[in-house]
Formats: structure tokens, sequence, C-alpha cells
């Protein structure tokens, strides 16, 4: 009877979210010229709200059923059997370069040479210098900012490489089969940096599934969000176990939720046993038992609750940013003279996570004015990330910056020349009518 009342008001609590969302969301308006068109935001329904709350209501705080059915359900999304969640997209990039260096796999120095771009978000090479390897940096192309092959090709040449990693610029892959030729050639390990890539394809195949492993982010401004959080996508148990030992402060054990942290056995089957090498003959815990040097990367159960909802609207939200996207491209393409307009690689069906644009040289406004100048009209920009990430502040001490700028010039033209528009399902119609009308103006003054 007890369980039947807390059930009752259970139900209650939920419908009143659900109508509280409705309503909330009837009562939305946007005025062009007044209200912002925000380059990004959560595509949302009532389902995000109740499945968080249920979960949070149910009083297990800490990855459990949820987070272990969306690791399962996301992982197909990038052609993996396993994957973990964390507590953010850099998180994941940072496992997957921590795991290279575990004994459990590649057992990889200190100092060993990773190839990658140098342009564009900071926490794609972060991991590079947090776990003492080296970057070995190559520029990028024009117009999608993809890592230049040629020149990747080059530098595999002159060093002895044994990573490669990028990210698929704004969902949009570079060549997959001159990388994976590469990465045969010189039996390289892929690291995919797919946080703002989801669901995006190549040649039919889901990015992500090309290498040993990929990234992913939900944050609020990417194709899906738990609020923040993140995902590694695995290739096999082997890495699965050793990325979720530096996930869980580097612990052995690999119980996962309610049932098995109170089980006598664990998943192991002997959770109390002679686990420590040093001492052959004492029975230790194995959930105190620590293979790696760790990290607390995880996120909350809440959080995966929010991310099952949001996985049913992958395909819906594909095809929102791609018909904002092909809108955009209409808006821009009569301008093709001053801008070096985005467009997918061969073989690829992005799910674009933005409208990336490129000054073209001699063009007679910068790319200042111009997004200045839409910023004033209430219409976001963003710059390409970092640009050329070792011009920044946190880096610049660690190179030659002339020299720099000298022998990467796309990715200079990049810090100073690309931003880009958001293609978020947020932005309606009457939205993209309204940049429409806005480029026009500005263009009316060239």
């Amino acid at each position: 009877m007890e369980n039947n009342l807390i059930d009752n008001e259970l139900e209650q609590i939920l419908t009143l979210v659900d109508k509280y969302i409705k309503n909330k969301e009837a009562q939305k308006t946007w005025t062009a010229g007044k209200d912002w068109v925000y380059y990004a935001g959560p595509y949302f329904n009532s389902d995000e709200y109740i499945g968080g709350i249920k979960s949070f209501l149910k009083g297990w705080l800490a990855l459990g059923a949820d987070g272990a059915r969306f690791e399962k359900k996301l992982s197909k999304y990038f052609g993996k059997n396993y994957g973990l969640l964390t507590n953010s997209g850099s998180s994941a990039n940072l496992l997957m370069m921590a795991a290279l260096k575990s004994k459990r796999l590649h057992n990889f120095p200190r100092g060993t040479k990773v190839l990658t771009p140098i342009a564009g978000f900071p926490t794609t090479i972060n991991p590079i210098f947090q776990v003492g390897f080296e970057p070995v940096f190559v520029d990028i192309e024009l117009p999608t900012l993809n890592i230049d092959l040629e020149k990747a090709e080059a530098a595999l040449q002159k060093h002895d490489i044994k990573i490669i990693t990028f990210a698929h610029v704004l969902g949009n892959p570079p060549n997959m089969d001159k990388v994976m030729e590469l990465v045969k050639k010189y039996n390289l390990i892929l690291l995919e940096d797919c946080c703002d890539a989801l669901a995006g394809t190549y040649d039919g195949k889901y990015l992500g599934s090309f290498g040993d492993m990929a990234s992913c982010s939900f944050y609020p401004a990417h194709h899906i969000t738990t609020g923040e959080g993140g995902f590694v996508a695995i290739k096999d148990k082997d890495q699965e176990q050793v990325v979720r030992s530096f996930r869980d402060w580097g612990r052995g054990c690999y119980c996962v939720g309610e049932k098995a942290s109170i089980s006598a056995c664990g998943a192991c089957g002997k959770r109390f046993s002679c686990w420590l090498k040093s001492m052959p003959e004492k029975v230790f815990d194995h959930k105190y038992v620590y293979e790696e040097i760790g990290y607390n990367l995880k996120p909350m159960e809440m959080q995966a609750a929010i991310g099952l909802a949001q996985m049913k609207k992958i395909e819906e939200i594909k095809a929102l940013r791609n018909k904002n996207f092909n809108s955009l491209y209409s808006v821009f393409k009569k301008y093709e003279e001053y801008f070096h307009l985005p467009e997918a690689t061969a073989k690829a069906d992005p799910n674009w996570f933005a409208f990336l644009l490129t000054i073209r040289d001699g063009c007679p406004f910068t790319r200042e004015e111009i997004t200045t100048f839409l910023e004033s009209k209430k219409i976001q920009t963003r710059t390409y990330f970092a640009g050329n990430i070792m011009l920044q502040p946190a880096y610049d001490h660690l190179v030659d910056t002339e020299k720099i700028i000298r022998d990467y010039p796309v990715a200079g033209k990049a810090t100073t020349d690309a931003f880009f528009l958001g293609t978020a399902p947020s932005i309606t119609e009457d939205k993209i009518e309204y940049i429409r009308n806005m480029v026009d103006l500005f263009m009316e003054g060239q």
C-alpha cells in the first residue's frame, strides 16, 4: 500500500513536470532583432526533464543501470562494441591518450610521438602534453580546416610516430581512405575526436569506427547533451577495462551498477582474493586494487537518463542540423567571392556542428567587421576555436612563435579569418531568414 502511494506521488510529480515543460515551451517567442539567434543550445522536450528527475528521485547518484544502457546503445553510433561515459569530451580525449601508456595495452613511454593538426580545440591536443607524449604538428587545409594529409605523410616519413589523433572539423571528416592508408602503412594507433561529429558517416561508416578509440562530447552546444558529459567508444574488452580503470581512480575492479557493488563475488567472480603481487598470500578486496595511476572522470546516473532520452532524437537532430547547413549555404553562396565556403568531404555525410566560413585573401572586409556586425544584430558567431593552438598564451612559451606562424600558414589564416555560425535545431526558418537579411544588409555596404 505504501509503495503504491509513493508510485502515485511520483506519477503526479512527473505529470506536473511534463505539463510545466510543455506550457513553458508553448509560451516561448522570438522576435527578430530583439532576441538572440544563439549558435547552439539543447534540443529538449519534457522527456529529458522527466528522465533526469525520475533518475534523481531514485536516489542512486553514481552511474548505474541507465549508465550501462546508455553506454551500450551509444557505442553503435561509433561502430564499436564498447563505450564508457565520462564527465566531458575533453576527459574522453585524455582517457584515450592515457590508456596507451598502460602496461596492459601499448605501454608507450614518455616522449612517444603523436601526429596531430596544430589548429582546432585545445583539448584535442592537451592530452598529448598531459601524459608526457610529444606532439608532431602538421598544418590544415582549406576550406575544411581538416588535417593536411600530404603534410601528414611528410611528417610520418621524417619522424618515428606511433599515434595519430585529430578532430573531424565541425562534423566533417578528412579523407578517411587516405587516413587509413597512412594508419596501415606506418602502423599507427588512430584516436578519433568525434566531439563535433556524432552520427556523421564516411563511405557509409560511422565516424569513430575507423580508429582504436573515439571520443564524444555532451556539452550543451553539441549534437546531444547531458548538461556536461562525454564518451569514449572502444574497440575491444581489454581496452575497455583499461579505459574504465583510468576513469575510475585507476582501480582494477570493473563491477558496474548497484547490484555489482554489493556482490561478494563481483564481476570478476573472485572479489576477495590474493590480488597484490607484493603480498601474494594476503586476501584483498578487488574494489581497492589499483592497476593504473588514474583519475575520477565519471558523470552522474541522472546525466545518463537524460542521454537516453536525447539518443531517441539523434536522427531528427541530424536532419535539422543538415537542413540549417543547407539553408546557410544558400545565404552565403552568392558571396562566395569573399568566403571559402564549407564543403563536405567526398564520401562524407556529416552531422554538421556548425557552418564554417573563412575570409578569402583580398576581401574588402575583415572577420572582425562582419562578426561585429552580426553580433550587433544579435546573431551569435564563434571563431574557429583556438585557431593555431600554439599561439595561445598557455603554449607560446613552448615554441618559437615566429617560426610557428611561418611554418603553418593555413592554421594562421584560420586564427585570423575563420568563424562559424550555428546549425543547431533551435535555429528555426524565421531565424535563418533573419540571418539572410542581415548578411545581405552587411554586403550592401561593401
